[in-house]
Formats: structure tokens, C-alpha cells, sequence
């Protein structure tokens, strides 16, 4: 549907990169797993290694979840760009190619207590 503004719309969007002080918007999702119903939005260096951001954040926010203990994160399939794609552990969120407001999901399988089946 249209919309029809009575004047222009002149707007500063508040989500740009420079307004973060040096961090960055993430977002991670947990495929088949519908405990999360939305991805998980992280702020974060650049700089920060990808096994960091699992180890860390990641590993701590999916804790509720009963597969959650069972994760095997080398066997883990990852998407980015809804692509299948494998990061570099000890590289950094941005040497991954990782920019700011990203999504990056990943899939267990065989741990999807919480989905119906495909």
C-alpha cells in the first residue's frame, strides 16, 4: 500500500554504524528452535573473534533452550546471507565479513526438540 505524506519526510536514521562508538548491531538466530522468537541483536566490536562471540554472548543467551547443553559448536551449520558459509573461530566478526547489522543464523541438527519436523 502507498503512502501519501502531506510533506516530505526528512528523517536521520538513529541505527547507523558512527552512533554505536565504535561497536556494531549483530543479529543471530537459532534456526527450528522456536524458544527465541526473534534473532538475538548483539553490540559489538569488530574486532571481536568469532569464538568469542560463541563462547561468550551466544553460548550464554541460548542456555534456556534444552539443546542448548547438547550444542556441538564444530559441528554446527552456519548461514550468512542465507548462504552456507564456515567462519574462522579465531578471526574477528569484521575479517569474517561480519559488518553492522548482519544477520548470521546457525543450525543443530538433530537438536530441534522445539520445532515440528521439516
Amino acid at each position: 500500500m502507498a503512502v501519501a505524506a502531506i510533506k516530505d519526510y526528512i528523517a536521520t536514521p538513529r541505527d547507523r554504524v558512527e552512533n554505536f562508538h565504535g561497536k556494531q548491531l549483530v543479529y543471530v538466530s537459532w534456526d527450528r528452535h522456536l524458544l527465541f522468537a526473534a534473532p538475538f541483536l548483539l553490540c559489538l566490536p569488530p574486532e571481536t573473534p568469532f569464538a568469542e562471540l560463541v563462547k561468550g554472548p551466544l553460548s550464554m543467551l541460548v542456555q534456556p533452550d534444552p539443546d542448548a547443553a547438547a550444542i556441538d559448536w564444530t559441528a554446527v551449520e552456519w548461514l550468512k546471507s542465507n548462504q552456507p558459509w564456515t567462519p574462522d573461530f579465531d578471526a574477528s566478526l569484521a575479517a569474517n565479513g561480519i559488518g553492522h547489522k548482519d544477520q548470521i543464523r546457525f543450525r543443530t541438527p538433530g537438536l530441534n526438540s522445539l520445532a515440528p519436523a521439516a
